[in-house]
């Protein structure tokens, strides 16, 4: 039996398959906490990396935006350099080096977007290392990532479809070796996200049935506070939906569109709204300063989520 992921430690999730972390999310009962890092800018704090810092702060997952199947490819997110005793060290890191930093189960953002707008800066991570491929699927298993998140991230023109075809893949080449996210919580220039009113309940209902159905097994969608004309009532109906329609599926939501860099009342309001529409896990994106949110924002989302208690308990006991 899996050990809720809330109180579980670092050799408890080192012994979780993909089933394992699912019934440990489930079994949280909506306490989870997801923290997006963006691996592509310079940490917060000289000598530690952001995934650290965001589990220090009460995270109880982390997934990577940005991260390159290629090997030589550099991310200063991953980067740990300052003054020793031999002089000034500079060290990258990839997923399987930050397993001995961090001890909560980490996930990489492949994007699923087909299109770029060159006005938005971020539409150059849709390139051959960092698109949901077969070949970037396989390195992903090589490095034992726990979980996959498919999307887009704003700017990068992504569609329903490709999310859906992507989703497919992903079950291809991962079977049950790792839990997949799929949904659509940002980039709605093109194509509303989920829970948008410029779409009927059904439209999303349908979109995610078959996103359930291609092999998903946790759907992705906006927190209510963090985009336009998204309220708690939509995304309750949804999230029954995803709960009722297959057994064990999860729901994301996701706080992202730069309110994960407001202030700790915003974070407070937009988190009890979360947990109201019966979420499983509550993410925070990664524009908030230096590619993470700011880090009293994830403590605050974590308290007001879960609670002192087990808040403390991850910062302080996670590496048993």
């Amino acid at each position: 039996m899996a050990t809720r992921l809330i109180n579980a430690k670092r050799t408890d999730i080192q012994k979780m398959s993909a089933s394992d972390l699912k019934k440990s999310i489930w079994d949280s009962e909506g306490r989870v906490i997801l923290s997006q890092n963006y691996v592509g800018m310079v940490p917060l704090s000289m000598g530690t990396t952001n995934p650290e810092l965001a589990q220090a702060m009460g995270a109880d997952m982390v997934f990577f935006n940005g991260y390159s199947a290629n090997e030589d490819a550099e991310h200063p997110g991953l980067i740990i350099s300052g003054l020793t005793a031999e002089g000034f060290s500079r060290e990258q890191y990839r997923i399987p080096q930050m397993r001995k930093l961090i001890d909560v189960p980490i996930g990489v953002y492949l994007e699923c977007g087909q299109e770029s707008d060159k006005s938005n800066f971020l539409s150059f991570l849709v390139r051959e290392d960092r698109i949901a491929s077969p070949k970037n699927l396989q390195k992903l298993l090589d490095e034992k990532v726990d979980f996959v998140v498919l999307g887009g991230n704003p700017g990068t023109g992504t569609k329903y479809d490709a999310i859906l075809n992507a989703t497919k893949e992903a079950k291809k080449v991962l079977g049950d070796n790792m839990v997949i996210f799929s949904g659509k919580w940002e980039d709605g220039s093109k194509e509303p996200v989920i829970g948008d009113p410029m779409r009927s309940q059904d439209f999303y209902k349908e979109l995610i049935s078959s996103l359930i159905d291609a092999g998903a097994d946790v759907i992705c969608m906006p927190m209510p506070g963090s985009r336009w004309g998204i309220n708690v009532d939509c995304i309750r109906d949804l999230v029954t939906f995803v709960h009722t329609y297959k057994q064990g599926t999860l729901v994301m939501t996701f706080l992202d569109g730069t309110v994960e860099g407001s202030d700790v009342d915003t974070i407070r309001q937009c988190s009890l709204w979360s947990k109201l529409t019966g979420a499983d896990i509550h993410s925070i994106g990664d524009a908030g300063l230096g590619g993470m949110s700011i880090p009293e924002n994830i403590y605050q989302m974590a308290i007001t989520i879960k609670g002192r208690a087990k808040t403390w308990e991850r910062m302080s006991a996670s590496r048993r």
